[in-house]
């Protein structure tokens, strides 16, 4: 973990309270897949935390959902600096992807992937891509995948665009592993549906972002585990879902 100020070269929404916001720092050459970063922002006591989308170079890419006071806030910025937390989470391990992997994002759970599928392309593997939203107008980021050279999926709840239903009516026959990130009705529904091995990147509520307060620990198999320093990306093996209710 280290402290590090990127600036702001760009905020722009892709959808109506989807935004994305490209930082320039030295720091971003540092950032790997499915990590996040934890931003500091003026009159606010807790940090953001938000996943890291893209990272080249100086280049840092974030996309974000405006949710509450602090991406609101976050959303109309149009330049000046940031201070943030780097180097935070455990990150996807692209080794084990096999040679075609499956990538499943939904809402906001899409951005992390993003940055995986470039990694994975890189080394070869034949990439599918199953993004889910829950109408038209929400779908984002489907063309940059295309671009990438990953076949794409696209599912909405309303049927407004791609394939009408959730992300787990979308998958295809075969692949040989699965990262994937999102909700937690939609990662549960996920784990049910899968006939492969993968990698679950969780979004829970977090209070330092670096394992201190505890405040994000979850049960495992092996144990309790604190989804902002020993996640967030748990193997699907040690996962055991908290009982509804």
């Amino acid at each position: 973990m280290k402290e590090a100020v990127f600036e702001i070269t760009e905020n722009r929404p892709l959808t109506e309270n989807v935004f994305r916001m490209v930082l320039s720092g030295k720091e971003a050459e540092t950032l790997r897949p499915g990590q996040f970063v934890n931003i500091r922002l003026d009159g606010l006591y807790l940090r953001r935390p938000i996943s890291v989308c893209d990272a080249e170079g100086d280049r840092l890419t974030l996309i974000y959902k405006v949710v509450g006071k602090g991406t609101d806030l976050m959303s109309k910025m149009t330049g000046g600096r940031l201070s943030l937390l780097v180097g935070l989470g455990n990150g996807y391990d692209h080794e084990k992807s096999g040679g075609s992997p499956l990538l499943i994002g939904g809402g906001v759970g899409v951005p992390p992937l993003y940055m995986l599928a470039k990694e994975l392309k890189r080394s070869g593997k034949d990439v599918g891509v199953v993004l889910g939203f829950s109408t038209k107008s929400e779908v984002f980021y489907e063309d940059e995948f295309r671009a990438l050279g990953c076949s794409v999926t696209v599912a909405t709840a309303d049927g407004s665009y791609g394939k009408k239903g959730f992300v787990t009516d979308a998958l295809p026959e075969k692949y040989s592993y699965v990262y994937t990130c999102g909700p937690e009705p939609m990662l549960r529904a996920v784990y049910a549906k899968i006939t492969t091995s993968g990698q679950f990147s969780f979004e829970e509520r977090m209070g330092c972002g670096f394992g201190a307060c505890m405040g994000c620990s979850c049960k495992t198999v092996t144990g309790y585990k604190r989804i902002c320093r020993d996640g967030p990306v748990l193997e699907k093996e040690e996962i055991l879902w908290q009982t509804q209710g």
